[in-house]
């Protein structure tokens, strides 16, 4: 499991992946170890047991599970690759026990809020730090990972542009923002100067003077969102659930819907443009950041 995790490290995967990665095989590692069963004698009898085990004791969600498994058929992919096992077990007892039955993709369909809710979730926020996460989230579209990693230094407040850092997920690193970004942004950064004892080069502190952690994003918006009556965090229905990634579907949708052509967006968004003929049709920034700023939902902050 260890050279599994190194193997990971080896292929570019994400540092926070490689965690969840290496706490999944622990669970799993003491479960064989009480079932006193060998990692490459794991058939399907175990991992019903494992299954029952997760939602028995863990009290593990749907999503976990798939989580749970998905780290386990690439542990076992591994081990046949490294020729320690003959079959990968998990794929056969994933698709019977762990597939989620279709009704119209109930309870699988990310909430897409309106223009409205999104300035009443912001203007609602009172604390500085926070409104600024949430905005920049909804009016950048970028990932929560990419935000936490932000420094000072990346955030452009004359051409009012942000460069992101490089990820194996991104191909576009620029992206822009607004006047409304650009004015809550500036009171946070005062703010900033004040509680930056340590000074940190991050763009968005938490408590303690550290930069802010992917749970406090989290946190941030889950918080806000309940506050408007757009987040029950106890429903297992992705739909009355708002989570920073919404603020990223809330993006794309809302400029898709102002007319912005969809090559722009894929651009703003960092997506790949898998067309061979797509690597010669170089857009220019000046026409995307016009395109943009004319797009994007005005909030009333």
């Amino acid at each position: 499991m260890e050279d599994f995790l190194v193997d990971c490290g080896l292929r570019d995967m994400a540092k926070l992946s490689v965690l969840c990665y290496g706490y999944t095989l622990k669970q799993f590692s003491q479960y064989l170890e009480d079932q006193k069963v060998n990692v490459s004698s794991v058939d399907r009898k175990v991992l019903k047991g494992f299954i029952e085990h997760l939602r028995q004791e863990k009290k593990a969600k749907p999503r976990t599970l798939d989580n749970y498994f998905s780290c386990l058929s690439s542990f076992y992919d591994y081990l046949v690759f490294e020729d320690a096992v003959n079959t990968n077990p998990i794929p056969p007892v994933r698709k019977r026990y762990l597939k989620r039955y279709k009704n119209n993709d109930d309870g699988h369909r990310r909430q897409l809020i309106s223009v409205e809710a999104m300035a009443q979730m912001i203007n609602s926020t009172l604390d500085i730090r926070d409104r600024a996460v949430i905005t920049l989230l909804a009016k950048t579209g970028i990932r929560r990972h990419e935000l936490i990693e932000l420094d000072l230094s990346d955030v452009d407040l004359v051409e009012m542009k942000i460069r992101l850092k490089p990820t194996h997920k991104r191909t576009n690193r620029t992206v822009f923002f607004d006047d409304e970004a650009s004015f809550i942004l500036r009171r946070w950064l005062k703010i900033r100067e004040g509680q930056n004892t340590k000074h940190s080069p991050a763009l968005f502190l938490n408590s303690e003077g550290d930069r802010l952690k992917r749970r406090g994003v989290h946190n941030i918006v889950g918080t806000a969102a309940v506050r408007v009556g757009l987040h029950n965090p106890n429903s297992e229905m992705m739909e009355d659930r708002f989570s920073p990634h919404c603020c990223r579907h809330w993006f794309t949708t809302h400029l898709r819907r102002a007319g912005m052509r969809r090559e722009f967006i894929q651009e703003l968004r960092g997506d790949s443009r898998k067309e061979a003929i797509d690597i010669y049709d170089h857009i220019d920034l000046k026409e995307l950041k016009e395109a943009y700023l004319a797009a994007i939902p005005q909030l009333g902050i």
